[in-house]
């Protein structure tokens, strides 16, 4: 055992010296890209953010889903939303596009996004849903762990059919049967918001 147990070591020693060189200013092609990691991690800026999908809590049968993908302050804000909402089997579709605004305060986001693509289908006598193509919806999440909740611009519409100003969300008044969204915080210094208006 004594013989597998020195070489063990020794190569522990060495791993332990060749850490410690790189970190001491060694140079070379490792420590030029360790190096070139490290400034670029410190350059990537910090933003908001809101990521996740889930499924909302409702009776059997009903069966909806909402998915968000959003980067970046206020209008500069970017990334997608995917909504998809089925009853049985008789009426159904989705709707998608691209994020134009995202808030966040806490674990709060608030996110806008145009729809760039929609598609419902209803039996006779069902509410029928016109292409969503073009108009701006909002959602609000709450991120508290393993209780999220979701709210959402037309939950007073019945159906999305009113568009609503950027960053416009209702309550996050729903709750989730499974999944899960995470909301990073984020808001510029003031000293960066007053260079901005200067």
């Amino acid at each position: 055992m004594s013989r597998v147990r020195r070489p063990f070591g020794a190569a522990v020693a060495l791993a332990v010296c060749a850490a410690a060189a790189l970190t001491s200013g060694a140079t070379g092609p490792a420590a030029a890209a360790g190096n070139d990691t490290r400034a670029a991690a410190r350059q990537t800026p910090d933003e908001p953010s809101l990521t996740g999908a889930a499924k909302l809590k409702r009776k059997p049968g009903d069966d909806v889903h909402f998915a968000f993908n959003a980067h970046g302050f206020a209008d500069k804000a970017r990334g997608t939303f995917y909504v998809s909402h089925h009853m049985g089997k008789d009426w159904g579709g989705y709707f998608k596009g691209r994020i134009d605004c995202l808030l966040t305060g806490g674990p709060v986001a608030v996110a806008t996004g145009i729809v760039t693509e929609s598609h419902f289908e209803a039996a006779p006598g069902l509410p029928q849903v016109g292409d969503l193509k073009g108009k701006r919806f909002g959602f609000t999440v709450l991120d508290d762990g393993k209780k999220d909740r979701l709210g959402y611009s037309w939950a007073l519409d019945g159906l999305p059919e009113k568009s609503v100003g950027p960053c416009q969300g209702s309550a996050p008044f729903e709750t989730l049967e499974k999944g899960n969204y995470k909301v990073h915080h984020w808001m510029p210094s003031r000293e960066a918001t007053k260079a901005t208006k200067d």
